[in-house]
């Protein structure tokens, strides 16, 4: 199914939302459903580097009923009831969550995901990956399953500037980064990136200029939230021996609300704040939830007469 075809719809939010989208492609609600299919990571087991990203800790936003202790079949199964009751969802995208979920042979993938798929709840996938760990034959898996299916390909960034990436440990440019997004575009599949604001390698401005570079690519979502410094991570130990700034709650809601006029009014917003557990959550430190952040955002931007791709110029 083309993930691309949905118009967009009046809302009540100022900005094009990944909740809303889903209803308005599947006519029903739908949510998430994390699973942990056992993956690694290039980047933690030598093949790129070890360590991997500085900022990486699975458990800063893992559910904790996400173990790969049971099948892919096991948790699609006890995720779905819990989803019918919380949230009153109908269909569900199975969400192959940490780590670098196209990490494994072709065949590997096509058991992996196809036995996702195989639960009649379910109408699509979404796919959390590194752009240097996919190649042709894995996208022609993914535009083979979108035929019937919906299929979101989330591709970690982080940032469009490679002295972050290089900072981050990341292990790939932005060039890689362009070269997998433009080998997935244009075949049925949902194109998304992941961005990270707020590290100290970034001014403010270099971090709105990513809404205006990734506005001209052939990307249909995106995922964004406040750097966290979570415990267990070398990002951890660099800030408890040279404490950098990090965003205060007003400042950050100002800068998505800055960051979303001057992008694309097309690409659908998966995420714009994350929360890590208490327990292991450094820095910054907002008692904050979700729904407080984006209600408080919703206020903001309509104080603002704000809205998604205001300041936005198409063919720039």
């Amino acid at each position: 199914m083309r993930t691309a075809a949905v118009p967009i719809q009046q809302s009540a939010r100022r900005y094009r939302a990944f909740g809303q989208y889903l209803k308005d492609l599947f006519h029903v609600p739908v949510s998430k459903v994390n699973v942990d299919a056992g993956f690694t990571c290039p980047n933690r087991d030598g093949t790129v580097a070890v360590g991997g990203c500085i900022y990486c800790n699975n458990d800063s936003f893992r559910p904790s009923a996400c173990t790969s202790a049971a099948s892919v079949r096991e948790q699609v199964e006890k995720g779905i009831p819990y989803l019918r009751r919380r949230y009153g969802a109908e269909k569900f995208i199975v969400y192959f969550q940490p780590f670098t979920n196209t990490y494994a042979p072709v065949a590997t993938l096509e058991r992996l995901y196809r036995e996702a798929l195989d639960h009649p709840g379910v109408v699509g996938l979404a796919i959390g990956t590194r752009p240097d760990c996919v190649d042709e034959e894995k996208i022609a898996l993914l535009e083979t399953l979108s035929r019937d299916h919906f299929i979101l390909v989330e591709y970690g960034l982080q940032s469009v500037h490679d002295r972050t990436l290089t900072f981050i440990n990341r292990g790939h440019d932005y060039a890689c980064f362009q070269r997998a997004v433009a080998m997935t575009a244009g075949r049925g599949i949902g194109v998304g990136a992941h961005l990270i604001l707020g590290f100290p390698t970034e001014t403010r401005e270099d971090m709105l200029a990513m809404a205006d570079e990734l506005s001209h690519l052939p990307i249909g979502f995106l995922k964004l939230h406040q750097l966290q410094v979570v415990a267990g991570t070398a990002l951890a130990e660099l800030y408890g021996k040279a404490p950098f700034p990090t965003f205060g709650y007003e400042d950050y809601l100002e800068l998505v609300a800055d960051f979303l006029e001057r992008l694309s009014p097309d690409i659908v917003l998966q995420r714009l704040f994350a929360a890590a557990p208490e327990d292991i959550l450094i820095a910054p430190v907002w008692n904050r939830t979700r729904s407080e952040f984006l209600l408080d955002l919703d206020r903001l931007m309509e104080a603002r007469v704000s809205f998604q791709g205001k300041q936005h110029k198409k063919g720039n």
